[in-house]
């Protein structure tokens, strides 16, 4: 197929972010979201990423210009029609992400490859609310989309060699390297980052240190580029619970039962970046905000 233009179904975080990596990349891309108000607001926050990677000399000001002009929005799933390929990222939700691809299956020309960018739920089940379960995988992209060069390929039961074939000739056109990944609740990435990120909890719950030292441990003992805890403020606590969750409920192993203060915070509002605040506090940006005894 001759991919040039793709459709993200969802304009939140990671749906702006995937959008922003193939605008950049060089393909056209439509964001459809719920209404008007939504699709305006998803173009906006795009266009204040790309600033924000003008102002420290990431991009010239013709880059940001040419990737905006790439990027669509609409509240219309008419525009599916148009698709050359399909990222579906809606709330982690089955009954919402089966009524999307019922829709893209119903609109979408037979040839189109349908994909999920879900971090735990099944690609199998996701695939049978088509007529072409074959043609349905999962993009699994790991946060900040524009900043870290993976994606899980996740294969559903009845996924296509051909299918995966289509997404790992798109991936180095973006800048990104594939890993292939067969179903199972969390693969890779999500399965092991809500572990490390359940057990600082618990650490920083148990009083063994402070978020601070707690994050320094694994920034500067492995070198990780941030703490579990203020991955998880990227990530959103809300969205760490659920997945630690549904992780628990598949397996039942108690190891996947999310920390007490994690179930805390969530029910506080206390989300993380999307909030201001959450283990650490953040602006308006999403830039933490760094106490002087912090530094």
């Amino acid at each position: 197929m001759n991919i040039q233009n793709i459709t993200v179904i969802g304009g939140g975080t990671m749906g702006r972010g995937i959008a922003e990596l193939l605008a950049s990349k060089g393909f056209e891309t439509t964001i459809i979201e719920q209404n008007e108000a939504l699709a305006r607001n998803a173009y906006d926050r795009i266009e204040k990423s790309l600033d924000k990677k003008l102002s420290k000399w990431g991009i010239t000001l013709a880059e940001k210009k040419i990737t905006l002009s790439r990027i669509h929005t609409t509240d219309q799933e008419e525009a599916l029609k148009n698709a050359d390929f399909v990222i579906e990222s809606v709330t982690e939700d089955m009954k919402t992400k089966l009524k999307v691809f019922e829709q893209c299956d119903k609109l979408c020309r037979p040839e189109v490859v349908l994909a999920s960018n879900t971090s735990t739920l099944s690609l199998t089940e996701i695939a049978e609310a088509t007529s072409r379960p074959e043609q349905v995988l999962g993009l699994h992209f790991v946060y900040p989309v524009t900043r870290v060069p993976l994606v899980e390929v996740v294969r559903g039961l009845k996924t296509s060699q051909d299918t995966v074939g289509t997404v790992l000739n798109i991936l180095p056109k973006l800048g990104l390297k594939g890993i292939e990944v067969y179903e199972s609740p969390g693969f890779v990435t999500t399965r092991l980052s809500v572990l490390l990120i359940n057990e600082a909890v618990n650490t920083l719950m148990e009083g063994i240190a402070n978020e601070q030292d707690i994050d320094r441990a694994m920034k500067y003992g492995y070198q990780f580029h941030r703490g579990p805890l203020e991955m998880a403020d990227h990530l959103g606590l809300d969205a760490v619970l659920a997945a630690l969750e549904r992780l628990y409920r598949e397996f039942g192993d108690v190891k996947y039962r999310p920390a007490p203060l994690l179930k805390k915070m969530v029910r506080a509002g206390y989300l993380g970046v999307k909030t201001g605040k959450g283990f650490f506090q953040y602006d308006e940006n999403g830039d933490r905000i760094y106490e002087e005894e912090q530094q």
